[in-house]
């Protein structure tokens, strides 16, 4: 009987990737920012051709979200984006200024590894994938289990066209026999330059144990606070817009609404006009019971369905049309499933006195998940908007938008990014939306424009003035006559 170790076949070739890898990226540097947007260009144009088939497949694959707004992500990475990357200059001369006669170079940072998550797997590899080639990087990914079958399709099809129009081969790869000892491997090889995951939290600590820089993209517990001067029919309609969208598993989505007292009412009523059901307190028991199991670990089965689906399978009725579940809340805990991300269309609902109430319960919801990457408000009042910008925890603050929409750059000019780098509190190593500037150090590089006589010179004054004027002539020595006939030439000098 044959047995096949599955650990020491992904381990091989998570080496040989690796090595190919980086000797694929020696020729990757060698190419000039106009060859690497033109495959990136033919790259983004052939996966196009593909959105909806690989939108439908992942739905099928993951039984994760609505098809119809994977295809919605999986265009906004191949079409928007590239529209953002177009001109945008990563390698090479990036920046000169000749006035101070100071360049930038843009160079890349190596060899890349990468982790997509099993709920948005297409959009989030095609835009690793743009952001990777745009700024000369080399980059191998660790296929998520759940979406193997629809990453390795997407990736084949990339693959081949960069590979047409030019890109070394080897330099976009990804690991076939995927086990947690392949993606260690991968992450742990000399030749990985850095880490991109983005919603694998059971790899992060793997990650960090590796030394090398990690970009985290994950978990966010983002609260909505709806302030007393705000649109209320607006921020209704974004909220709802933006946790109902691919049934509420995009990570910068709501997973609170925070009201300010006073318009409490009126945002409830304006909630259950729109399709939100308030949950008695024995169905938020019911409920909350099913997001996590015995062991503490997340019910992966709940991620990604439809509120009618959500209740039917925890035992109660809605009425039709509930698009939304709310479960009215008071206080954060770590046993309290609601005061947690929630990758479906719940929310918890926190009614608070004023806003320096509503801003300390979303500092409580934000470091409750320590990662919190995303905060929204809405509101006109803006010393309030401020102030929470200021003393918030978190990675990105969205004012008067939907938040999967604005984090990602579709509805705010932030940049178009399926990675929203979180933890301002040191949790990965940016809190950007990233973006292929993220991929690369820059080298400066500096003129002379000063000779070191000035300096010199110019540190001896600083020393030596205010000087005392109180001395008699014979009590100067000859350093100081030279520092001061120093000072007389550039006063003459200024006078002239």
């Amino acid at each position: 009987m044959n047995i096949i170790d599955n650990d020491l076949i992904s381990i091989q070739e998570s080496r040989i990737l690796a090595e190919n890898a980086s000797e694929a990226q020696k020729l990757l540097a060698t190419l000039p920012q106009e060859k690497l947007d033109e495959i990136v260009e033919h790259v983004a144009e052939e996966i196009g051709k593909y959105a909806c088939e690989l939108a439908k497949m992942s739905q099928d694959e993951t039984d994760y979200g609505k098809w119809q707004d994977k295809y919605i992500k999986n265009q906004f990475a191949c079409e928007y984006l590239l529209t953002k990357l177009r001109g945008m200059r990563c390698v090479g001369i990036i920046d000169e200024d000749l006035q101070n006669k100071t360049m930038d170079i843009g160079v890349p940072v190596g060899v890349i590894i990468a982790l997509c998550p099993a709920t948005s797997p297409v959009s989030t590899t095609i835009y690793k994938v743009l952001i990777a080639i745009k700024s000369g990087n080399a980059i191998i990914f660790s296929p998520h289990p759940r979406a193997k079958k629809t990453i390795c399709k997407a990736l084949d099809i990339m693959i081949l066209a960069a590979e047409e129009f030019g890109l070394p081969a080897g330099a976009l790869a990804y690991l076939h026999t995927v086990t947690p000892s392949g993606t260690s491997q991968l992450m742990n090889h000399k030749a990985t330059s850095l880490i991109m995951n983005t919603g694998v939290p059971g790899m992060l600590n793997e990650s960090y144990k590796s030394g090398k820089p990690v970009i985290y993209g994950g978990t966010g517990n983002g609260p909505a606070f709806i302030e007393r001067t705000a649109d209320i029919v607006q921020a209704v309609r974004d909220i709802i817009a933006s946790k109902t969208f691919d049934n509420g598993i995009v990570s910068g989505a709501e997973q609170s609404i925070v009201v300010d007292g006073c318009i409490e009412a009126d945002v409830k009523l304006e909630l259950q006009s729109n399709g939100a059901y308030f949950m008695t307190e024995e169905e938020v028991e019911k409920l909350g019971s099913l997001f996590y199991h015995s062991d503490g670990s997340l019910n992966s089965e709940l991620i990604g369905k439809s509120a009618q689906e959500l209740a039917k399978r925890a035992g109660f009725y809605v009425p039709r049309g509930t698009v939304l579940l709310i479960s009215e809340q008071k206080y954060v805990s770590d046993t309290n499933p609601y005061s947690k991300e929630k990758l479906c269309p719940v929310l918890a609902y926190y009614i608070e006195d004023n806003w320096m109430h509503a801003c300390e319960k979303c500092i409580e919801l934000l470091l409750s998940e320590r990662h919190g990457h995303t905060l929204v408000m809405h509101s006109k009042d803006e010393e309030v908007i401020r102030q929470f910008a200021l003393k918030k925890p978190v990675g990105r603050v969205l004012v008067n938008t939907p938040a999967v929409f604005g984090s990602m750059g579709a509805t705010t000019n932030l940049f178009p990014a399926l990675t929203l780098g979180s933890g301002s509190a040191g949790i990965g190593m940016t809190s950007d939306n990233v973006s292929p500037m993220n991929l690369i150090y820059i080298r400066k590089v500096g003129y002379g424009v000063r000779n070191i006589e000035d300096i010199i010179n110019g540190v001896h004054v600083e020393k030596k003035t205010p000087y005392p004027v109180a001395k008699e002539l014979s009590e100067y020595n000859s350093e100081d006559i030279q520092i001061l006939q120093n000072i007389l030439k550039k006063v003459l000098q200024e006078i002239k």
